[in-house]
């Protein structure tokens, strides 16, 4: 994505709703956006038999429609162009792939709902089918971009979380930090003193961070190095950002460093699966 222009917002319904439509309003607000698309699929398969009678003199369509219409004017305060689209389809993720292609979108807001049972699985699909990047937002979400967070791996294919990340601070002034996760080899630790090979990992992936910096013309960041310890990459990314106050999580969907790659099905998936309570931006 070299251009921020269009966004589509995925309601359902839910209280999420407003803190959904409120971080839609200051990005495209802060990042000057040409236009936002809210979008509510209907299914209509879900409804209990018991109402359908009840439903049958109903335009559930329309009811539905104007309680978004009203819902978006009011928490929608950024002087940008809005739609809400209402659609009736068994499959969402189909549908909103379908928008995606049909309106040109650069970017798919979701919400991070992980810790109520049952949800995620369209979110876990759309990571995989879209080709737009994709930006999960928890409850009760701080609109604000003062601290970015990029992960790396050091591979090519992370260049791209920075120079989102680069855009995003041009735009609105973020701090920007290039987080590498590091782990002890445990294949080693049976032969080698594992505290002793800390200062010369650490080492090692200190200058390899400088030359992939210097290499990919990365500059105004602030590099830094956290060793995983017991817990996965995604965990401790997560656990070190939320404690540092960061206000976003910028991950590329796909990564080749053997040690902590950011792969979708790997620290990627797991951090879109984790119930964040900041928001986590996955670069396409």
């Amino acid at each position: 994505m070299e251009n921020l222009n269009t966004i589509l917002v995925a309601l359902d319904l839910t209280a999420m709703d407003m803190d959904l439509i409120k971080y839609a309003s200051f990005l495209a607000e802060k990042l000057k956006l040409e236009k936002v698309y809210f979008v509510h699929n209907i299914k209509k398969y879900e409804i209990s038999d018991l109402f359908q009678e009840q439903l049958k003199e109903m335009n559930i369509e329309q009811v539905i429609s104007d309680e978004l219409d009203e819902k978006v004017t009011e928490h929608f305060t950024a002087d940008v162009p809005f739609q809400v689209l209402i659609s009736e389809d068994p499959y969402t993720e189909s549908l909103m792939n379908y928008i995606v292609h049909k309106y040109g979108i650069d970017l798919v807001m979701l919400g991070n709902k992980y810790k109520y049972k049952g949800t995620g699985v369209v979110s876990d699909k759309l990571l995989r089918l879209l080709k737009c990047d994709i930006l999960s937002i928890p409850e009760n979400v701080n609109a604000k971009l003062d601290k970015i967070w990029t992960g790396t791996d050091f591979s090519k294919e992370s260049v791209k979380a920075f120079e989102l990340s680069k855009r995003l601070s041009n735009k609105i002034g973020a701090q920007v930090t290039a987080v590498h996760i590091y782990n002890v080899p445990v294949q080693f630790t049976p032969y080698l003193d594992k505290e002793e090979m800390v200062p010369k990992i650490e080492k090692h992936t200190r200058d390899k961070f400088n030359k992939f910096l210097k290499k990919n013309g990365i500059q105004e960041v602030e590099p830094k190095i956290i060793r995983g310890r017991e817990a996965s990459v995604a965990e401790r990314i997560a656990l070190e950002a939320e404690k540092a106050g960061t206000d976003l999580l910028v991950v590329g969907d796909v990564g080749g460093n053997v040690f902590s790659s950011l792969l979708v099905g790997s620290v990627t998936d797991e951090l879109f699966d984790r119930s964040l309570r900041i928001p986590l931006w996955v670069a396409k």
